[in-house]
């Protein structure tokens, strides 16, 4: 992947991870709230992707190919191909769930950051 695209998928990431934090934060009324729910329900981000790849133009082969080029290294785990699927809708469904771990992982970071200055 070249630098450029790899600085856009971090800025990327950054953002969602960002919007995901203060909505998390806003709808529990803090940081660890938010750390909790997030910690005992991942899926929470399902939602959230899929909105994120609609703002980013991302929910097409193109924008599914730039994810997963950003994410070559992680394991994909089990794919959910279903006969008549198309590679298009794989590709995207493929990149929406990596992302989503990914995010969901940064977004962890963030609000234990976010706990950590508040108890300051």
């Amino acid at each position: 992947m070249d630098l450029h695209q790899r600085q856009q998928f971090d800025f990327l990431l950054q953002t969602a991870a960002e919007r995901l934090v203060a909505r998390l934060e806003e709808r529990c009324r803090g940081p660890e709230p938010a750390l909790a729910r997030l910690r005992e329900d991942p899926g929470e981000t399902t939602a959230f992707v899929e909105a994120i790849f609609a703002d980013f133009l991302l929910d097409n082969a193109d924008g599914a190919c730039f994810v997963l080029r950003s994410l070559a290294r992680r394991p994909v785990g089990e794919t959910a191909a279903e006969p008549g699927q198309t590679v298009e809708s794989l590709l995207v469904a493929t990149a929406k769930r990596l992302f989503g771990d990914l995010l969901a992982i940064k977004t962890e970071e963030l609000l234990e950051q976010h706990a950590g200055y508040q108890s300051v």
